[in-house]
């Protein structure tokens, strides 16, 4: 028996169109197509809650992001079939991102996660170039935190490679999403809580946080403080235009380095122990 299905169309501008499909995948729990200066999510249940948590985040954001909707009942098709088709595993640093209806691949370090299901999948180049520099910054025995974790794919990464992980969101969706991708991967993390960085109760050899250039900038204070001396920031979350301004707000550190994806940046801080003497 056909069943008819929910789309919302988002029309904005093409800069924000990974970031707020990333956004939409991490509370729609269905499938999101990205076009030119638009986003398609289709759902067998209705997407009013999605639109109104677009207009929400648009005002959180005061106003810098500015999005139009429309949404329709339409016949049913077999959709969710032809997203599944259109998502290919990708490689990122040592990591191998691959969906579940794919297999693990040799030589790789393999972590399943189903993008139709979960938000951060590899392929948004923020968490791209944040599984990179995993890749090339944490060891293992480290103790790392994520601080907006997602679907927990960068705490999975960290801890495929042996490191101690923590991961907190302020999203309790983000929360069961994480929980639900360790367990997919057979993974253990230490903590997990709905919340940020200002309820974490130690300090870490590395603090990851893939979120926005504005937030960065807000809770910058307990980033820092949640470093260890000597210890490592991973930033992301940063469009190129706004780059200057997390940068001022973390002159204190040293960057080591800086990684640009499709508009988007990457940066690396040393919290090294001179930063701190008089």
């Amino acid at each position: 028996m056909d069943k008819k299905y929910h789309e919302l169309n988002i029309m904005l501008n093409d800069d924000f169109v990974e970031f707020i499909a990333d956004f939409v995948a991490n509370i729609a729990g269905d499938g999101v197509e990205i076009g030119h200066e638009k986003i398609i999510v289709r759902s067998e249940s209705d997407l009013t809650f999605v639109k109104d948590a677009l207009v929400s985040l648009e005002g959180t954001l005061g106003g810098s992001i500015q999005m139009s909707y429309t949404l329709e009942e339409k016949e049913n098709q077999d959709w969710i079939q032809k997203y599944q088709d259109s998502i290919e595993p990708i490689e990122a640093g040592k990591f191998y991102i691959f969906p579940s209806w794919y297999e693990p691949k040799v030589g790789l370090i393999n972590i399943k996660i189903d993008p139709a299901l979960a938000f951060g999948s590899g392929h948004h180049a923020t968490t791209f170039s944040c599984l990179t520099a995993i890749s090339e910054y944490v060891k293992s025995g480290d103790s790392v935190i994520d601080v907006g974790c997602g679907s927990g794919i960068l705490g999975l990464a960290a801890k495929k490679l042996g490191a101690n992980i923590e991961l907190c969101d302020t999203d309790p969706i983000s929360v069961e999403s994480c929980k639900e991708n360790f367990a997919l991967n057979e993974e253990h993390y230490d903590k997990l809580w709905e919340g940020s960085i200002d309820k974490a109760e130690g300090t870490y050899d590395v603090v990851i946080a893939n979120i926005i250039a504005d937030v960065l900038r807000f809770i910058a204070k307990d980033l820092k403080a949640a470093c260890k001396e000597d210890g490592l920031l991973i930033l992301s979350g940063i469009l190129d235009k706004k780059e200057a301004l997390v940068k001022d707000t973390y002159s204190d550190l040293t960057l080591i380095s800086r990684t640009l994806k499709d508009e988007w940046v990457t940066l690396v801080y040393k919290k090294e122990l001179r930063n701190n003497i008089g």
